[in-house]
């Protein structure tokens, strides 16, 4: 599993989310269109974190498949298979990669545009 070092600070004007420090990260946002999939997919050298900003779909995370929706977060861990899928006005997510990232270091098992 990955190791999260998410944690909240207070202040008196608010507050802060730190997602990460000193780490090797990279750090999207994935825009899927509506009623769209991404592949089931694997990475063999990166953890991923996910913050849904907008709209609702499903996360499939291992053996388990999920509705989200705005505010929800996601960890996926090295190795374990893993797919997002929009609703009916697509999902939009802040993506953190924690490790060493390569758009070539993608596993794909399933794929509705023959990727795999």
């Amino acid at each position: 599993m990955i190791k999260s070092n998410i944690f909240q600070i207070e202040r008196p004007w608010g507050n802060f989310r730190q997602f990460t420090k000193n780490e090797n990260t990279t750090i999207k946002i994935v825009t899927v269109k509506p009623n769209e999939i991404l592949s089931l997919q694997s990475h063999t050298h990166r953890a991923e974190f996910w913050h849904v900003i907008t709209g609702s779909g499903t996360v499939e995370i291992g053996e388990v498949k999920t509705e989200t929706t705005v505010g929800d977060e996601h960890e996926i861990a090295i190795g374990q298979k893993h797919r997002l899928g929009a609703g009916p006005n697509g999902i939009q997510v802040l993506e953190i990669a924690i490790g060493d990232f390569d758009e070539e270091d993608i596993v794909h098992y399933e794929d509705k545009y023959g990727r795999v």
